[in-house]
């Protein structure tokens, strides 16, 4: 048979996995060393999964594959995060029930997952629309609730009027803009659940340091987190028995203070408000609630703001300082109040421009030959100067003396204050997990008992289009109930959970599907966490991956679980492109894969996919690409048909063929295993190719082939190739005469001593194109390998007659002629 004949071929393995339990888990087995590999499961929002999906899907399955075959107990599961925004929005387009829609879509997406030969045991799915699911995810909120890390409190929400919901400031664009819809972000206030993710932030700052995880998606957690250490300082209100807290990481800088600036939504800017300036602060606060916070911070914003009509006093120096709002300031973050120090802030310095505000000059250069630029703040330490008492302090030195002073008068004190806020989880949309609370007139916030859990999301007789209201408000059956202390009517809490709650956890529930009275085994969980190796994209580095961290970490502080950090080591994979540009189907160039798979096999999609370019890097899909993957696929598939009858006979296990012959099996054995663990698939691929490429040019005289060196190439081959394409591998393995699944056989072992032998083979090349191979001694010097090369016949005739230009040499590897 000249070209594999996949459309038989494949489903008749997958038949064979699924009948005979290969790819069951065994979390109970702990004769062999765990394996938790796992990859960020799919949103079910549209029908099938794309190209992308596949990309990291069949990259972590060939991965997983070849820990099993080296003897790991592996767990690969698979879910679906049908909960959230994108599931429901795509139901609301089509006029269908989210549940339907999700339904359908799982069922697409899985049976797209079975295709490709993914090694996923199907018994352990997880659906958090489900409720045997969603059950546990609220009986999560009410530990969190019962430990008084969950509460509800009236805050500035970021509101997307397309979605008509609140996000978190993970979920706005740095731009302002909705990351799910693109719609403008504006500012609500409105009563919220929140989680005191802000207690643990010391915690995941800290854990970072033991992570595998690449360095930049850990630097975006730190700058997340935003851990700063500073001062805070008490302004006295003139004429007032209040106070202006303000945090300031440069006390030393106190006495250049000029003016200070409130968020707009400060509790204190409608008290001090003067009458004169009412209207003005009124108009300023309406305008800005247009923005998001992500909005406000921008660098590149125009800073604008109103002053109160209020003055505050400076602790350092009775200094009278006018007070304003700015919207550059925000009420979440520190006080929601600033000291203003235009001299060594550029953003005060801008303030100060536009608004024509003193500017006092209290820090000057360490060298005194260096010149102060007045046209800008001066942001760099040096020493204090105009400070009275502290002139001459370095700044380092001055802001600890500065604190110190102000505590012994109890004006201030030392402080950390940090970016990360409590992470807002309520919902105002249908398609979410139901906040397990009860809200009574007498009783105040009542938890639902656990054993009444789960609180059901309805089905029927509700409106789920967004409204700009919780949709569960207004089911009268769902809201109506009565209070579990007082037996009086009651309220349900109408919101719904974020999504991301429902992911915070999922990798827990995983290991312990099975059981319905619990939300984990903490046995098994113990065995299994940490995650040994998760895969996902870097875009989730300030929500999905900073919650989850958050949760382990909480259920590990309430003793649930012995494990704080959930993923050891992280892996991001790369992005797709086609001819060069972002697939998109408003570009039209979104590559369909059920086609592909159709025309050329799951396992050549497959292949292709992964010799596309690095995993973590991604790789430019071109049409024509996959024809050159499927041309190896058939040379693999005929060298094996060629030889498989006569190395089914043989038992002998010694061979004797050319050294480098068994140097280049051993060392495709060991590159490939090094290929294959740093998930460099594309350098994997390659190397058998070349492997075949060889076996080809031996078995060009089948007379003088070593029968018994095939039968063990030919195995080997299957076995280094079977992580990368499963069913043509297992195909191979059984016509090799081998019982069983390729799967359940061990990975092969190179020999070092056959690899760092005496000889080593030189590629020639003329012009950059291969011509010949030659058989040397290792260490064989430039002047006798350029000898040797140009009595080739094959050189000989590329290079004819041209005048040999340049000899570029590596040792050992290439010697390469240009010539013209």
């Amino acid at each position: 048979m000249d070209s594999y004949p996949f459309n038989k071929i494949e489903p008749k393995w997958r038949k064979y996995w699924e009948d005979n339990h290969i790819y069951e888990s065994h979390l109970d087995d702990m004769s062999k060393k765990k394996m938790y590999v796992l990859v960020m499961f799919s949103y079910p929002s549209e029908k099938k999964i794309h190209i992308g999906h596949l990309w990291n899907y069949g990259g972590v399955d060939t991965f997983s594959r070849f820990k099993r075959m080296q003897g790991y107990n592996v767990f690969e599961p698979m879910g679906f995060d049908a909960f959230g925004l994108p599931a429901e929005n795509f139901a609301i387009k089509h006029g269908v029930h989210p549940a339907v829609t999700t339904h359908n879509s799982i069922n697409s997406i899985r049976e797209q997952l079975k295709q490709i030969g993914a090694m996923y045991d199907w018994d352990r799915e997880v659906d958090t629309s489900k409720p045997e699911y969603y059950k546990w995810t609220q009986w999560l909120f009410l530990q969190l609730f019962k430990t008084g890390a969950a509460y509800r409190k009236q805050a500035p929400v970021n509101w997307c009027p397309q979605c008509q919901t609140v996000l978190a400031n993970e979920q706005v664009d740095a731009d302002g803009s909705c990351e799910r819809c693109g719609s403008k972000v504006n500012t609500r206030d409105l009563e919220q659940w929140f989680f005191r993710i802000t207690d643990f932030a010391d915690q995941l700052l800290e854990g970072l340091d033991e992570l595998d995880w690449p360095e930049a998606t850990k630097s975006m957690q730190r700058h997340w987190i935003g851990r700063s250490e500073g001062t805070e300082i008490d302004f006295q209100l003139e004429d007032s028995n209040k106070k202006i807290n303000c945090f300031t990481t440069r006390a030393d800088t106190l006495f250049g203070v000029t003016y200070i600036v409130l968020a707009p939504e400060h509790n204190l800017v409608k008290i001090i408000t003067t009458s004169e300036q009412r209207k003005a602060v009124e108009d300023y606060i309406t305008t800005a609630r247009r923005f998001s916070d992500i909005e406000r911070l921008a660098a590149d914003r125009i800073k604008t703001g109103v002053f109160t009509g209020a003055y505050a006093v400076n602790p350092a120096n009775g200094r009278r300082l006018p007070v304003w709002i700015a919207d550059y300031v925000l009420a979440s973050y520190g006080t929601g109040a600033v000291m203003a120090v235009p001299a060594h802030d550029q953003r005060d310095f801008e303030f100060t421009q536009k608004y024509d505000l003193p500017v006092k000059w209290v820090i000057e250069p360490v060298n005194s030959e260096e010149a102060i630029y007045k046209s800008q703040a001066y942001e760099t330490y040096g020493v204090m100067h105009n400070s009275d008492q502290f002139d001459g302090l370095t700044s380092e030195a001055g802001k600890e003396t500065v604190t110190n002073w102000l505590e012994e008068r109890e004006m201030g004190k030392a402080a950390v204050s940090y970016r990360l806020r409590d992470w807002l989880i309520s919902r105002q949309r249908y398609w979410g997990a139901p906040i397990p609370i009860i809200h009574c007139p007498k009783c105040g916030l009542i938890p639902i008992p656990e054993e009444d859990l789960p609180v059901y999301l309805p089905q029927e007789n509700v409106d789920f289009t967004p409204h700009g209201s919780s949709p569960l408000g207004s089911s009268v059956e769902f809201i109506e109930t009565t209070c579990p202390e007082c037996g009086e009517p009651a309220k349900r809490d109408p919101d719904t959970m974020d999504t991301f709650v429902c992911s915070s956890w999922y990798y827990l529930r995983y290991i312990s599907t099975e059981f319905n009275d619990q939300a984990f085994d903490r046995e098994r969980v113990d065995r299994w966490l940490p995650i040994d190796v998760y895969i996902g994209g870097p875009e989730h580095a300030t929500g999905h991956l900073i919650y989850a961290r958050y949760i382990s970490r909480y259920l590990n502080s309430i003793g649930a679980i012995n494990c704080k950090e959930p993923f050891k080591k992280l892996i991001h994979q790369g992005i797709i492109t086609y001819n060069g540009s972002r697939m998109s189907k408003s570009k039209g160039n979104v590559v369909n894969p059920d086609e592909f798979v159709e025309e050329y096999g799951s396992d050549c999609f497959r292949l292709y996919l992964m010799f596309m370019g690095d995993f973590r890097t991604g790789g430019d899909w071109s049409d024509e690409g996959i024809v050159g993957i499927k041309r190896f696929q058939n040379r693999v598939w005929r060298l094996v048909c060629a030889w498989d009858r006569k190395v089914k006979t043989v038992s002998d296990k010694t061979y004797d063929v050319e050294p480098e012959l068994r140097r280049l099996l051993h060392y495709t054995i060991k590159e490939v295993t090094n290929d294959l663990d740093r998930f460099e698939f594309n350098t994997a691929i390659s190397r058998l190719m070349e492997l075949v490429n060889e076996l080809y040019r031996y078995t060009s005289e089948p007379e003088k082939v070593d029968i018994v060196f095939m039968k063990v190439v030919l195995n080997t081959l299957a076995l280094l190739l079977g992580p990368l394409a499963p069913h043509l591998s297992e195909e191979l393995w059984q016509r090799l005469g081998n019982e069983g699944s390729l799967f359940n056989h061990e990975w092969p072992k190179w020999d070092e001593t056959a690899i760092t032998q005496d000889v080593v083979t030189v590629v020639i090349q003329v012009n950059g194109k291969l011509s010949d191979r030659l058989l040397v001694s290792k260490g064989t010097t430039k002047e006798v390998i350029t000898e040797i090369a140009l009595t080739s016949d094959k050189v000989k005739r590329r290079i004819g007659g041209k005048q040999i230009k340049k000899v570029v040499f590596i040792p050992d590897k290439v010697i390469s002629f240009v010539v013209k």
